[in-house]
């Protein structure tokens, strides 16, 4: 009996409601000239009106049709009856003393996800989300306690970005020189959700990311983090070509079974398979582990040793993270020393092993950390309930 879709985009929200405008961020460049000539657009002229469109949301970041002065007045009005350009609503805005970022942005449904910048000096990182919380319930993530309530569409995932852009006040000026400083120069999927279970929506998104009369993000500037969802990690190559990294986080099959489930699906030995071909596939320099460091769990110099072993033959980087805790996390953080330790190890044999600087703590917007407000309020009732009785 083949598997099941690996994608569950059944979870998704249509681009389209039944009635109401159609929604232009998110849609492909040929899914757009299929909108437009449904609704009027003559089909010699699509291809055309798909690039002038294309440019001013994805280049200038422009929201209103009328603004679009090299499309005629009429053709901006039936626009703007027809169509909108809409991206996930900011509901708050946290600023760490590290300079990070965390916004809460609200999407169909009113549900929420949690985005962040982070800066640093030569670049800036914006950390975005795929789902609606996780199916992975990862054991050592305060993202996976929150249970999985749907895949965010490819509006709702560039959307981050041009939501990111508007709060850094980073949209060119058309007809303006143009400015190769990037405040948001690089993207991780490395926020809520799982990417390679809702693959076409992150797919379809990257690409307009990477457009080049777009957002302008080389392929080499995105990374999207797997826990392992192994049949799709050759797609992934195939069809984005971005950096790759993976939550690994253990050595053995019987340690990452309790850290990672997903492990007991896809084993260690099945995943190194996929992600010995992938940089063959891409072109991609390396890959990236990333491994949070838990004590007296995962961070004995053995397992040191048996990570090298293990990722042989891969070019590789070992992102060392040291434990972001959380309220009622089952894990506490790897000493100091003993990170240092580890990642001595990692060094001597030949691999770049950087201790990840935890970023924007104090705002719960680490590694690990990201959890809709809602969500912990939800849980919060939920706990005060059961300790009363009412549970």
């Amino acid at each position: 009996m083949a598997d099941a879709p690996i994608t569950q985009d059944v979870l998704t929200i249509p681009r389209k409601l039944p009635e109401g405008p159609v929604n232009l961020v998110g849609l492909t460049r040929d899914a757009m000239r299929d909108v437009l000539i449904a609704n009027g657009t003559p089909e010699k002229q699509a291809k055309m009106r798909v690039g002038q469109i294309w440019q001013w949301i994805y280049q200038w970041g422009v929201r209103d049709f009328d603004v679009m002065t090299n499309l005629s007045k009429a053709y901006r009005a039936e626009l703007a009856e027809r169509f909108v350009i809409e991206i996930p609503e900011v509901v708050s805005k946290q600023v760490s003393e590290d300079g990070t970022r965390k916004w809460l942005v609200r999407i169909a449904g009113g549900h929420e996800v949690e985005v962040v910048y982070i800066p640093e000096e030569g670049r800036g990182t914006l950390c975005i989300s795929s789902q609606v919380g996780c199916t992975l319930t990862c054991s050592f993530c305060h993202t996976g306690t929150q249970k999985l309530v749907r895949n965010l569409t490819a509006a709702e995932i560039v959307g981050q970005v041009m939501m990111a852009r508007d709060d850094l006040e980073e949209w060119p000026t058309p007809g303006a020189p143009k400015d190769e400083t990037r405040l948001l120069s690089n993207i991780v999927l490395m926020g809520m959700g799982e990417p390679l279970y809702n693959f076409e929506n992150v797919r379809d998104a990257m690409k307009i990311a990477m457009d080049a009369e777009g957002i302008q993000l080389s392929r080499r500037r995105i990374t999207l983090s797997t826990s392992g969802v192994v049949p799709e990690i050759a797609r992934t190559a195939e069809e984005i070509g971005c950096q790759l990294a993976v939550s690994f986080h253990a050595t053995t099959d019987e340690v990452r079974d309790k850290l990672v489930p997903i492990n007991k699906r896809w084993n260690i030995e099945a995943l190194l398979e996929a992600l010995r071909a992938y940089p063959k596939v891409s072109n991609s320099e390396r890959i990236t582990f990333e491994y949070v460091m838990l004590n007296g769990v995962n961070d004995t110099d053995e397992d040191a040793r048996r990570l090298i072993k293990l990722i042989d033959g891969i070019p590789a980087k070992i992102n060392l993270i040291p434990f972001n805790e959380w309220p009622g996390a089952p894990y506490t953080r790897s000493s100091n020393n003993r990170i240092r330790a580890f990642a001595d190890i990692i060094y001597q044999a030949g691999y770049a092993s950087p201790i990840r600087k935890p970023r924007g703590e104090d705002i719960m917007a680490a590694c690990g950390q990201l959890k809709s407000a809602t969500e912990r309020a939800r849980k919060s009732r939920a706990q005060i309930a059961a300790e009363a009785g009412l549970g």
